[in-house]
């Protein structure tokens, strides 16, 4: 089964439309029909994560990866340590700060993406992308739980 059958299999399995997985993902519904019909077959992480939580499952399970479907939980649960998820401002914040350190690596700047004495392949530049994203997601999640007042937290 394809990427675009499977997130819309899950969709239709939770009852939503595309309409509401949209607004979900603050994208339209021709993107998520696209997504469906496998007009966008590589998507990036950052598309691919929200979108697996929002449908309640892994990106591993929607990339055909894993046949776990469900990650058993509400995709609007808090996470274990009853702290919210990452809301689209922090998106946003991840994204600027992402993009903030890949610009310093450019190959103009005093830094570049060198392996040794040649340049970097797409390959090895995109995982050291996904690498720097997941560190940046994880520094703001403990950073939300470690300065969240406990008034805001919920109990």
């Amino acid at each position: 089964m394809r990427i675009g059958e499977r997130i819309k299999q899950r969709r239709l399995e939770l009852g939503y439309t595309a309409d509401t997985l949209a607004k979900m993902l603050n994208k339209n519904r021709a993107t998520i029909y696209r997504y469906e019909n496998g007009d966008i077959e590589n998507m990036p992480i950052d598309v691919l994560e929200p979108l697996a939580k929002a449908l309640n499952t892994t990106p591993a399970y929607l990339m055909g990866w894993s046949s776990e479907q469900s990650t058993k939980k509400n995709p609007n649960a808090q996470t274990s340590t009853n702290m919210p998820v990452n809301n689209s401002k922090d998106e946003r914040d991840i994204q600027k700060r992402l993009q903030s350190i890949l610009d310093d690596l450019d190959s103009s700047a005093a830094l570049s993406f060198y392996n040794g004495d040649q340049e970097m392949d797409e390959d090895t530049k995109n995982l050291l992308r996904i690498s720097l994203e997941n560190s940046i997601r994880l520094a703001k999640e403990r950073a939300k739980q470690k300065f969240t007042p406990n008034k805001y937290k919920n109990k």
